[in-house]
């Protein structure tokens, strides 16, 4: 009686090995030439489409109060102005390069206020993650 069913989980676990290591057809990689090409042919868009791209998506996100300058020269943007707000700074980066840019020069810089935010909130989350440390283990574990 256990025999059969023995064999039954044998073969069974044979046949999805199989189909699991049957080939499958080979989706192609995205690359950057991918990522820049147009709707029509995958023709590479220019600089200036590249740019308006850029433009268009820094319009739609929060970093649109920033006015930040873009200019676009053989695919590689170069990103300047100011902000506020330390994290604008990789959305920038990201957007550009989700619009099409090869390569991206960031050269917006942090405001004072930005950086002095950023130093007091890292050092807030030390005093947190030290403050739980050196509570003692003792007292954790009795109550």
């Amino acid at each position: 009686m256990f025999r059969p069913r023995l064999f039954g989980l044998i073969w069974g676990l044979a046949a999805l090995a199989a189909l699991l290591n049957a080939e499958t057809p080979a989706r192609p990689r995205t690359t950057a030439t991918h990522a820049r090409s147009g709707a029509t042919g995958g023709t590479p868009l220019s600089d200036r489409e590249v740019e308006a791209a850029i433009r268009a998506r820094f319009a739609r996100s929060k970093i649109a109060e920033d006015r930040l300058q873009v200019r676009v020269q053989g695919g590689v943007a170069t990103l300047e102005g100011h902000t506020n707000v330390i994290q604008h700074k990789g959305t920038a980066t990201r957007l550009a390069r989700a619009a099409g840019a090869r390569q991206v020069v960031n050269k917006i810089e942090l405001s004072e206020a930005a950086r002095d935010r950023a130093a007091a909130n890292l050092a807030q989350g030390r005093r947190r993650a030290q403050i739980k440390r050196s509570e003692p283990r003792s007292e954790r574990g009795s109550r």
